[in-house]
């Protein structure tokens, strides 16, 4: 058995230029979009998710009857400060819309950002898994050429578009 830092652990059955590979790295998209969020996004998923619940429509349910109550004057004519139609409720309102939807488009555009490193990630694995199929099937003496030939056969008899 020889050993060198180029060839750690080779013995002798093996060929002279073989050496020991390490597997590939194996990513996660989730993982990779989180090593790059900062804190700003991580606080704009925060309010895009409390939005996107039912929690979010309790509260504003509440928020909405107590302010019309209150400024009908059911809890007494002092604390009335924004009277029908209501002006005040109308402004606070139309700027949580917009802060809203801001956030939406925020996560939305994360989002599309994530989906294209999952997009990548299965292209790596797509090739990896075809070069190593390849290999394999050289290795048990299969004809590449005939296999692809069956492949496309297939393909075309279950593709939707050309029934």
């Amino acid at each position: 058995m020889t050993t060198s830092p180029e060839h750690p652990s080779q013995d002798s059955g093996s060929p002279p230029n073989a050496t020991r590979h390490h597997p590939p790295k194996i990513f996660n998209e989730r993982a990779l979009v989180a090593l790059g969020r900062s804190g700003q996004e991580r606080l704009s998923d925060v309010i895009t998710e409390f939005a996107g619940s039912m929690t979010f429509v309790y509260v504003h349910a509440v928020w909405f009857a107590g302010w019309i109550l209150m400024n009908e004057g059911c809890f007494g004519r002092g604390l009335v400060f924004d009277r029908f139609p209501y002006g005040l409720l109308t402004m606070v309102v139309s700027l949580e819309a917009i802060f809203l939807s801001t956030f939406v488009l925020i996560s939305q555009n994360r989002d599309a950002h994530r989906q294209n490193v999952r997009s990548d990630l299965d292209y790596q694995a797509d090739v990896r898994a075809a070069v190593w199929t390849e290999h394999i099937g050289r290795a048990l003496g299969l004809d590449p050429a005939e296999i692809e030939a069956k492949v496309t056969r297939l393909l075309a008899e279950t593709d939707p578009s050309s029934s």
